[in-house]
């Protein structure tokens, strides 16, 4: 039995699980650890533009669901090939939240797939940890634009 890849990404931050889901959910916050511009907040509904200018790149966001504190799950990429993306906010106590992100949805051949899933798992890593260094200490490591410095 073949499953569908999934990549997958998790962390633990120190703040309260409103806190971290605020961070993915408005720009004014995503953008001190993720992307650089966002044409506006995750709401259910919601098509959004996000861009990296660092890296000249940018995605189209359609958001599916928002369950505040708890969940987010939008489709991003290229529109005849998006795939999905679902994060999870599980609160551990009063100032703990543990924050996991999966994406779906990969398609093409083996290698194509493979190496999809390395920069995505890279990549929502990288995010995770520049979250947890400006949620927990507000320092903005700008570790997504460092990421790929080429």
């Amino acid at each position: 039995m073949t499953h569908p890849p999934v990549a997958y990404a998790c962390m633990l931050v120190r703040t309260p699980a409103e806190t971290a889901f605020r961070a993915f959910a408005d720009p004014a916050v995503t953008t001190r650890f993720w992307y650089s511009k966002s044409s506006g907040p995750l709401v259910a509904g919601a098509s959004l533009r996000w861009e990296w200018e660092t890296y000249g790149a940018a995605a189209d966001v359609w958001v599916e669901e928002v369950r505040e504190p708890e969940l987010i799950r939008f489709a991003w990429g290229n529109a005849e090939r998006p795939t999905v993306v679902e994060v999870r906010f599980t609160g551990r106590g009063a100032d703990a939240t543990f924050v996991e992100v999966r994406e779906t949805g990969f398609m093409g051949s083996g290698a194509e797939v493979v190496s999809w899933l390395n920069d995505t798992v890279g990549g929502f890593t990288t995010a995770l940890c520049a979250m947890k260094a400006w949620l927990e200490h507000g320092i903005e490591l700008g570790a997504v634009p460092d990421h790929h410095p080429a």
